[in-house]
């Protein structure tokens, strides 16, 4: 664990003094970087192509607990495919579902979009059905709040206060039977 965060603090430091280069000028970090991602992400799409299923295996208590244990394992099943998305598209991961000690709610996800930092919310729906609402629509202002004090959090625990950061919106229809439509929005909401 602390191995994990001395990593994460030396990758900052390092983002941080290249943040008017971009990266590009990081070791490594040019378009080779992206094969790997591309790869796993062509993979995973091969998976899905049927859409995001639950596992045969799960065991689950009976109603609603079932329902919520389906829709936890379907958002799971969405925050990676989102994550192998992100990585392809260039982004350059740094935290996975970031809780705040003291603060209400989680960023999904956390990375480097060039010298931007993003707080990414990964949204996932199965039906889409004409009454249910959009991921999009999901996203209310509470959970827009919420997720501008956590991402303050990490930021002032970093030391990356006046850093230049956004928040993006990924959603992710899934429609059984279907390959999983995405959507990516850059700076989906503001602060």
């Amino acid at each position: 664990m602390k191995r994990d965060a001395q990593a994460l603090a030396h990758w900052d430091k390092m983002m941080a003094a290249q943040a008017g280069a971009g990266l590009a000028a990081l070791p490594g970090c040019g378009a080779e970087m992206r094969v790997f991602p591309a790869i796993v992400f062509g993979a995973m799409r091969w998976a899905v192509r049927k859409g995001l299923r639950d596992d045969p295996g799960l065991v689950t208590a009976a109603g609603n607990a079932q329902q919520k244990v389906r829709n936890r394992e379907r958002g799971i099943q969405g925050e990676t495919y989102a994550y192998w998305y992100l990585r392809r598209n260039g982004y350059v991961m740094i935290a996975r579902n970031y809780v705040a000690p003291g603060c209400k709610g989680e960023i999904d996800l956390i990375g480097y979009d060039g010298p931007t930092l993003a707080f990414v919310e990964v949204r996932t729906r199965t039906g889409g059905g004409p009454d249910q609402q959009s991921p999009e629509e999901s996203v209310t202002p509470e959970k827009r709040r919420m997720v501008g004090r956590v991402a303050q959090r990490f930021l002032a625990e970093r030391g990356l206060i006046g850093r230049a950061y956004r928040f993006d919106l990924l959603a992710i229809e899934n429609r059984p039977g279907q390959r999983p439509e995405l959507r990516l929005h850059r700076g989906a909401f503001s602060n």
